[in-house]
């Protein structure tokens, strides 16, 4: 076996890892090169694998599930032992919350050094056990064999199974070491055959859909592939559809059956709950995803999901069916009348969806709709923890297709936003391809603001739009209400403009309400990565300005 130039064997564990990778169609790896992680960069260039750079490894994590969200392959992180992999872990635990296809590959002490805590570089007490506790699965491999064997594993769940984070740990000694992996053990497996539904289940299913006179559909994360079955579904039962978050324009939100991602409002709720059979497709409905306790039917229910343990999570299903969204509802539509009944009209629906949309922030939903209007109709928008996101724009933002909106409703982190639109941007062609912009409050842009530079340094064009209310104001409202003194929620603020400019994008600043919509049309047609500063009433001030009264006690 030849060695290279610096007398390592050209074929590593390292390298049939991401040859493995690479032949399940993966074209961009998210990560920081460290001490410990070389023998995973060695090969990245010569398997035609793009190097992201992030700042930061939950920037990388994030960056991952963009461009997971985008491609419908699995995000591919790659961290260093020790810092690197714990910086990491945010990442893995929303995509763990969120369902989310994520593999992170990271070295770790040899073979025969674990637990010795003798003080080596980075020495962890046990990071298998400590991404376990929060991923799918952990593994700590013993050889070359086992690591690709690893990387199969991760993709048969990915393609077969509930899509969640898993983590491969690879022994500095086996990463270094030479493969002797076989060409063909590196290759994709072929995917299975879809899981369809049991054949009974699909059949009583389709008797209570034939039956109803006011079905429901509900989808959420784990229904998006499947939008045009589920379009045609709707379409033939005359049945409105509402989505969680996670399954925003599942169906085109232009539809006129679609209620849009709005399950969190109670106009919405209030139809799925009055439906004499619910629908609900791919969805915990999670606390989180409904802003109530429970979502209360009052009809039957029909559950499909991949995972049999989401059946009767949060609401028991009358008729539980095991399955590819995608496959269980061609099925159904295989087994109902051709003939479609009238729609149902749910113009009283939207109306009251917007009403009470408008009334939960009013200034905050009417700025939303304003940068909502400024957006190209194909726009990728991501968005943070962030008022202007969860309490407007989420709702007011009409989207013609799933992964429109990337958001982490469940975990609801901050610094999401910026690094998860590098991905989504990355992954989109070289020339041309969907625009994509961040939205996303000034304390969530300061938690990832270091990801400009990379957004720089991969020379994307990405517009990041700030709304700046000075701070963390909902929290602010939830200590005001509790009755406390308002305490470490004011946050003074750096000069935007001037940030960006130093990081090599450019900062626009929308002085007044006139004026947001053309600066972000204007930054996303300049091109490059552009920042665009919109400081709301009340907004803390740049110290340069700043009187000398702190604001939390003025």
């Amino acid at each position: 076996m030849s060695a290279d130039a610096a007398g390592q064997y050209a074929d590593t564990t390292g390298r049939a890892v991401l040859e493995t990778v690479r032949n399940y169609g993966v074209t961009a790896v998210f990560g920081i090169p460290g001490t410990h992680n070389l023998e995973l960069y060695r090969p990245l260039a010569d398997l035609g694998l793009r190097a992201v750079t992030n700042r930061h490894e939950q920037g990388s994590g994030y960056g991952a599930d963009g461009w997971a969200q985008q491609t419908g392959l699995p995000g591919v992180v790659i961290t260093t032992s020790g810092p690197g992999l714990q910086n990491a872990m945010s990442a893995i635990g929303t995509a763990f919350c969120e369902s989310r296809p994520l593999l992170v590959i990271s070295p770790g002490v040899a073979l025969g050094a674990e637990f010795r805590d003798v003080g080596t570089l980075h020495e962890t007490k046990d990071a298998t056990a400590m991404v376990g506790a929060i991923a799918e699965w952990s593994r700590r491999v013993t050889s070359a064999t086992d690591a690709v064997d690893a990387v199969h594993d991760a993709f048969a769940l990915f393609r077969t199974g509930r899509p969640r984070p898993v983590h491969i740990e690879i022994p500095f000694d086996v990463l270094e070491a030479p493969a002797n992996v076989p060409a063909a053990a590196r290759e994709a497996r072929p995917a299975p055959a879809p899981v369809r539904g049991h054949t009974s289940a699909v059949r009583d299913a389709v008797k209570l859909l034939m039956d109803a006179a006011r079905p429901v559909i509900v989808a959420g994360g784990g229904a998006t592939h499947a939008g045009r079955a589920i379009t045609a579904l709707a379409e033939r039962l005359g049945a409105p559809v509402v989505t969680t978050l996670n399954g925003k324009a599942t169906v085109d939100e232009h539809h006129p059956l679609s209620l849009g991602s709005n399950l969190r409002l109670e106009a919405a709720r209030r139809v799925a709950e009055d439906a004499d059979v619910l629908l609900v497709l791919g969805s915990k409905l999670g606390e989180a995803e409904l802003w109530a306790p429970r979502l209360e039917a009052r009809g039957a229910v029909i559950r499909v999901d991949i995972s049999a343990a989401q059946l009767h999570k949060n609401l028991d299903a009358s008729i539980g069916i095991v399955g590819d969204c995608t496959a269980v509802v061609e099925n159904l539509l295989a087994a109902l009348p051709d003939s479609p009944r009238a729609p149902r009209d749910v113009t009283a629906d939207r109306e009251a969806i917007a009403a009470e949309t408008a009334a939960i922030l009013p200034e905050t939903v009417a700025l939303a709709e304003t940068i909502a209007a400024a957006l190209p109709h194909d726009a990728i928008v991501a968005g943070d923890s962030s008022q202007i996101v969860y309490m407007a724009l989420a709702n007011v933002l009409r989207q013609s297709c799933p992964h429109s909106l990337l958001y982490t409703p469940t975990y609801a982190t901050l610094g999401y936003g910026l690094p998860a639109a590098i991905g989504a941007r990355i992954a989109q062609p070289a020339e041309g391809g969907r625009p994509v912009v961040a939205v996303v409050g000034d304390g969530a842009l300061m938690f990832c603001v270091n990801e400009l530079v990379t957004a720089v340094e991969q020379r994307l064009d990405l517009t990041v739009v700030c709304v700046d209310n000075g701070g963390y104001a909902e929290i602010k409202q939830n200590e005001v209400d509790r009755g406390i003194r308002p305490v470490g929620v004011d946050l003074v603020q750096p000069d935007w403009v001037a940030l960006a400019n130093a990081f090599g994008a450019t900062g626009r600043r929308a002085a007044s309400p006139d004026d947001i919509g053309s600066a972000i049309t204007e930054a996303i047609s300049a091109g490059g990565v552009q920042l665009v500063h919109i400081p709301q009433d009340g907004g803390a001030q740049h110290p340069s300005t700043a009187s000398s009264t702190p604001r939390g006690e003025s």
